[in-house]
């Protein structure tokens, strides 16, 4: 191998990372318009969004979703129906646990005392 190519290859790549700097100095900013988006954060939970778009102003609106109520779970008998594990179906009748079933049971098919109540003290 001739001492050369190394040489050769370096300074293309040199060449190309200056030149690579150099256009994106080059590029021309976009300017923003702060008339074209107006948002404002009630505290009401809610933010509002206003932009002025080609077809016409467009407000955008959103809110927080209610979040299900963990103040009281119910015991594990009221959720097996009696059984010593509560099933998937089962769990369905407390929106957090079906959320958190796979976690809960350990990726199995249902869900033991011991299980329930760990995860209850993880829960508040």
């Amino acid at each position: 191998m001739k001492y050369r190519t190394p040489l050769f290859v370096s300074l293309i790549g040199v060449g190309l990372l200056f030149t690579g700097t150099t256009f994106a100095q080059n590029q021309p900013m976009q300017p923003t318009n702060p008339s074209q988006s107006n948002p404002t954060t009630p505290a009401t939970g809610t933010s509002n969004a206003t932009v002025n778009a080609p077809q016409g102003q467009v407000t955008i609106q959103s809110t927080m979703g209610q979040a299900p109520s963990t103040a009281s779970p119910p015991s594990f008998e009221q959720l097996s129906g009696g059984s010593k594990f509560i099933t998937s179906e089962q769990a369905d009748a407390y929106p957090p646990l079906a959320n958190d079933f796979l976690y809960v049971a350990g990726h199995s098919k249902r869900i033991t005392k011991s299980q329930y109540e760990r995860w209850l003290k993880n829960l508040n």
